[in-house]
């Protein structure tokens, strides 16, 4: 990735800039920053989603400036409030190790983990005692806490705040103060903890940082920002010929800014094809092939990602089977297509797998399944067709 221009370092995926002018004036001064970027290891998954603020922190990085990536391995036992309609659950020591460590594999993926300045939140929480949290609980009011939307709407609907969540954003700012942050990055949804920073680290004395919120990305349905719990979502660890499909059912209104926001392709040349599919002079589908191409590329390499689409074009535009395909041995009679779905990894839950069949996504030898207590045999080379572009192949054991 080489972002280097200012104006394009602050403006590409960039949704807000505070405060942009004196962000300038220190990028212009040659002046070396600290920029964090942090993330609590609640799930072992990073999604493409994730990705914006992580390039954005890479693109500072090759502009020369120093990278700091929090893991918030102790606020994640707190959870973040943001954008959510109920507390999280509480995440087991266990959990979080086992989760941080997919995270660092999966970031590296995106920035140069040798030259980033890796820190775990826990280094300085674990050390603190009450005499701390009285001092930085004595920083912000109840009224400032509680002036964020998310809990605007649900004191609104009559639902719980907890009291660990109204602390959650002050913790996240004196993360800053630790690591002497001088940029802080997050999605739009961060931006009232991102702000809270600043309070913080004016309150114990330092400059505050600037602030760069980027953009949220929606997921292959078009409407829903991407997530997991949606099934929306194109994850880091997925296959090419996974991400490859996935990004070619996105819509086409969506082709623009994932280009931008998940490409380092010039904005010059994004420029000149959206004025091309505009005028009809390059159909959206092509510029989808080019966009699962290389992004399945950036994370499998290109050999996979050229594989990946030529598989794509032999199955779905010439409508042949692979010639390849995941198999599920049969061994506990007997099962549904329900139970299969689940078990085979094409449906996170039995209620997903009874949504996909309700909407006509699951097809047995060719033939659609509309009945969720469908029985599977053990026939060998029954093929399961999930969707446009996922199959799978029984085999007896």
């Amino acid at each position: 990735m080489k972002i280097s221009h200012t104006s394009e370092l602050l403006t590409r995926a960039v949704e807000e800039v505070i405060v942009r002018e004196h962000l300038e004036e220190v990028i212009a001064s040659g002046n070396k920053l600290r920029v964090k970027f942090g993330i609590d290891p609640t799930a072992p998954d990073i999604h493409l989603g994730h990705t914006v603020p992580l390039r954005k922190l890479r693109a500072f990085q090759d502009a020369g400036h120093q990278a700091v990536l929090i893991i918030g391995d102790f606020t994640a036992t707190v959870g973040d409030p943001s954008g959510r309609d109920d507390a999280r659950k509480p995440l087991s020591e266990e959990d979080i190790q086992t989760n941080l460590k997919e995270y660092l594999s999966q970031a590296g993926k995106v920035i140069d983990l040798e030259k980033t300045e890796v820190r775990y939140n826990s280094e300085w929480y674990k050390k603190m005692g009450v005499a701390f949290l009285y001092d930085l609980l004595a920083k912000v009011t109840v009224q400032r806490a509680l002036e964020r939307d998310d809990f605007q709407k649900r004191i609104a609907e009559g639902r719980d705040i907890t009291v660990l969540e109204m602390i959650y954003p002050l913790l996240q700012g004196y993360d800053s103060v630790a690591v002497a942050a001088d940029v802080e990055l997050g999605g739009t949804d961060q931006k009232f903890n991102l702000l809270t920073g600043r309070k913080i680290q004016r309150r114990f004395g330092q400059p505050q940082q600037d602030v760069m919120t980027t953009w949220l990305m929606e997921g292959t349905d078009g409407g829903r920002k991407m997530s997991k719990s949606l099934g929306n979502y194109i994850g880091l660890r997925e296959s090419a010929g996974e991400m490859f499909g996935k990004i070619m059912s996105i819509p086409d209104n969506l082709i623009v800014k994932y280009f931008i926001a998940l490409t380092d392709v010039p904005m010059s040349e994004i420029e000149a094809m959206e004025k091309d599919i505009a005028s009809g002079t390059m159909n959206p589908r092509d510029a989808k092939m080019a966009l699962g191409e290389r992004i399945a590329a950036a994370y499998h390499g290109e050999d996979e990602a050229r594989q990946a689409r030529e598989r794509f074009v032999k199955v779905f535009s010439q409508r042949e089977m692979p010639n390849e395909m995941q198999e599920f041995a049969i061994q506990d009679l007997p099962l549904t297509i329900v139970d299969v779905l689940v078990q085979a990894g094409l449906a996170a839950s039995k209620s997903e797998a009874r949504r996909l069949i309700e909407q006509g996504a699951v097809e047995i030898d060719g033939k659609e399944i509309r009945d969720l207590r469908e029985a599977i045999s053990s026939r060998d080379g029954q093929v399961i067709k999930v969707g446009k572009r996922r199959f799978l192949k029984i085999k007896s054991e």
